[in-house]
């Protein structure tokens, strides 16, 4: 027999799921009993909600997909911060929640952990703005369909989902669960949208002489990095990434030519960008941070806009295609429009090599990425912090099969701590090597806590510069300066009577070679290396980035 929860569990497990991230509360605890039932998916504790939900989407970076389950508001709308980012970066994560008995909607009781009022639904009506689907389930009778909807919604869209459970009726028994393909399976692309779509699309841009492909980080959520691919070697045109997407496209592929983010571009990519006559644009992603304040917007009759089920374009619009099908029967029909691989060839600048600081002078950024450089291989993942680790990480040469995850859409700060955590819970044969700032730290530093509790190896280098830098070079002020932390020391407080993690501070660059070789060799849980630098030690890029925001932020308002 199934109940509403193990009926859950089960679908959870049927996705891929072999985790589910929690917070325990007296609305949710029939429920986390009934998930632990299954085997097949171990339950994983956090420090607080907003650190579940983000542990969640990390997990879901990994895995695909990923769930978070929490009692009712105070835990859900803490965690619902995280739900927004698992929205805006296009992922799937289930956010369960433990909700009032299903007998107090009827009557005049006031419950704990409400507003006071007699209005319950206040969570789920929050909810259905900030995920694809959102269902509260009082009836065990309706609850199997109701799950279902929720997460195969879910799985299709690439958005969160809600799911709320009346306390009382968590273990209530169910209907079992149908074969999973009813969940997973995507409905098919309209075969005669495709071929007028990919008709189209040929006759443009085999009308230009100069096309380029721009990667955006809804490639992933598409499905389509291959795809990409194929298309790009069928041109043989220039390929850059959008600082989202870095990892999307290969970046030893000889057609790899960089990051294009406008002025601060990486060498090459704005120029071929800029000189070519078309854009197709692939999961592209356009806001103020990836175009830099509005000053690098691809626009005009020139541009291709490939998104993850729309194509628009040159006074075309078509609807219902799988971007990956798109792109592979689009690959067939074009010809080679190499021209920007050709005028590439002209522009590209060897790599100057990186001399390595005396080990005893004062550590500075650049000796830190070039020490960071050497560790990141093609079972890596970078997992970079809102702020000047953004550019820190696009500065990394990836080989073939790294990856590289940033929140550049939501743009939370404190949001690596736990997604590092939940990631390296997902892909346990992967290095996860995190780079974060002393101020993102401060907001979810406790996760670090349960990478020590489960006993992940995650190497975090945490740039101690007393303050949020990013924030310094938009608008700087008092409120940009934090309590400095003894960031180091705290992993003992974290590691308690049985933990493995190791905390190291490093000075200067012989300090941080030695930290790194302790990192490399300690296997049972996370090593974090403090970094300490100059306060206004940060990249050229983070500098010229800064004013233009802080310059698009502060328009005037339009005259009437």
């Amino acid at each position: 027999m199934y109940t509403i929860g193990t009926y859950l569990a089960e679908r959870l497990s049927q996705i891929g799921l072999k985790h589910h991230f929690a917070v325990a509360g007296d609305y949710n605890l029939v429920l986390l009993d009934q998930l632990l039932t299954n085997k097949s998916m171990e339950q994983v504790y956090c420090s607080n909600e907003l650190n579940c939900g983000f542990s969640a989407e990390g997990y879901a970076r990994a895995q695909g997909a990923g769930a978070a389950v929490v009692t009712f508001s105070v835990g859900a709308l803490s965690a619902l911060n995280a739900i927004g980012g698992a929205y805006a970066e296009n992922l799937p994560v289930i956010l369960i929640s433990g909700t009032p008995n299903s007998n107090d909607r009827a009557t005049e009781h006031l419950l704990h952990h409400t507003l006071g009022t007699h209005d319950f639904l206040y969570q789920l009506e929050i909810a259905k703005k900030l995920t694809c689907a959102a269902v509260s389930i009082t009836s065990a009778q309706d609850a199997p369909a109701q799950i279902d909807y929720a997460i195969r919604t879910a799985l299709r869209e690439k958005k969160p989902a809600y799911i709320g459970i009346a306390c009382n009726i968590a273990a209530e028994p169910c209907a079992a669960p149908g074969p999973v393909s009813a969940l997973i399976n995507e409905d098919p692309t309209d075969s005669e949208t495709l071929t007028a779509a990919v008709s189209a699309a040929t006759e443009f841009i085999m009308g230009k002489e100069k096309p380029v492909l721009l990667i955006g980080s809804k490639l992933r959520a598409a499905g389509a990095e291959k795809e990409a691919i194929e298309l790009a070697e069928a041109l043989g045109c220039s390929v850059a990434v959008m600082a989202a997407a870095k990892s999307f496209f290969p970046e030893e592929h000889p057609q790899y030519v960089g990051t294009y983010w406008g002025g601060i571009s990486t060498p090459g990519a704005q120029a071929i960008v800029d000189w070519s006559d078309s854009t197709i644009c692939v999961g592209a992603l356009f806001n103020d941070y990836s175009t830099v304040g509005w000053t690098a917007m691809p626009d005009g009759p020139g541009v291709m806009l490939a998104d993850q089920n729309h194509i628009s374009f040159e006074g075309h619009d078509y609807s219902r295609i799988h971007l990956r099908d798109f792109l592979s029967a689009l690959a067939k029909k074009v010809s080679k429009r190499d021209a920007t691989m050709i005028e590439y060839e002209r522009l590209r600048s060897e790599s100057l090599s990186e001399d390595p600081a005396a080990p005893d002078v004062k550590l500075m950024r650049s000796e830190m990425v070039r020490q960071i450089r050497p560790l990141v291989t093609a079972d890596t993942t970078v997992i970079a912090e809102t702020g000047d680790s953004w550019f820190n990480g696009v500065a990394l040469a990836l080989p073939d099969g790294a990856r590289f995850e940033v929140e550049m859409q939501w743009g939370h700060i404190g949001w690596s701590v736990p997604a590092s955590f939940g990631y390296a819970l997902g892909a346990p044969e992967r290095r996860v090597i995190a780079l974060i700032g002393d101020g993102a730290f401060q907001l979810t530093a406790q996760e670090v806590a349960q990478m020590i509790r489960q006993k992940l190896p995650v190497i975090i280098f945490l740039m101690n510069n007393h303050g949020y830098t990013i924030e310094v070079e938009i608008h700087d002020g008092p409120y940009n300066n934090v309590k400095n932390w003894d960031y180091a020391g705290l992993i003992k407080v974290f590691n308690a009577e049985d933990g493995h993690g190791v905390g190291l501070r490093a000075n200067n660059g012989g300090e941080l070679a030695a930290a790194i070789e302790t990192a490399l060799a300690n296997h049972d849980g996370p090593t974090l290396i403090e970094c300490i630098l100059d306060r206004d030690d940060c990249t050229p890029e983070l500098i010229s980035w800064g004013n233009l925001v802080a310059t698009a932020n502060g328009r005037p308002p339009a005259s009437m």
